[in-house]
């Protein structure tokens, strides 16, 4: 995962809400932060954590900005919509940090405020 072709094709499977298919981007001992939420460990338990909180939501999408790569490293920013069950949206702007290890991500940490999606 190095390059924003990949980080299309993560966002694609989040946007599709295909817990699954996001939990193949994770390394087994993967780290994962939504907010600030306490961090979730293990691909499992984040495609668990992942599916449960699509569950609470209609759709959403993500519109990437900018990416910048480092040394074993990615991150991005852009906005997201939610759309909540019923239909009413929000947008909210974030930034995601990921670490990387053999193409996998071991640790992502989306920095975003959720409190207007729960409003």
């Amino acid at each position: 995962m190095t390059s924003k072709i990949e980080i299309a094709e993560l966002f694609k499977a989040i946007d599709s809400k295909n817990a699954d298919a996001f939990a193949g981007y994770l390394t087994e001992d993967a780290v994962f932060r939504y907010g600030s939420q306490d961090p979730v460990q293990g691909q499992e338990a984040i495609r668990d954590y992942v599916a449960g909180f699509f569950g609470t939501i209609e759709a959403l999408s993500h519109r990437v900005d900018e990416v910048w790569e480092g040394d074993g490293s990615l991150a991005c920013m852009g906005e997201v919509t939610y759309t909540r069950e019923g239909g009413s949206r929000v947008t909210v702007p974030f930034a995601n940090v990921f670490r990387l290890e053999d193409e996998k991500v071991r640790e992502y940490l989306i920095h975003v405020d959720p409190s207007p999606l729960f409003a």
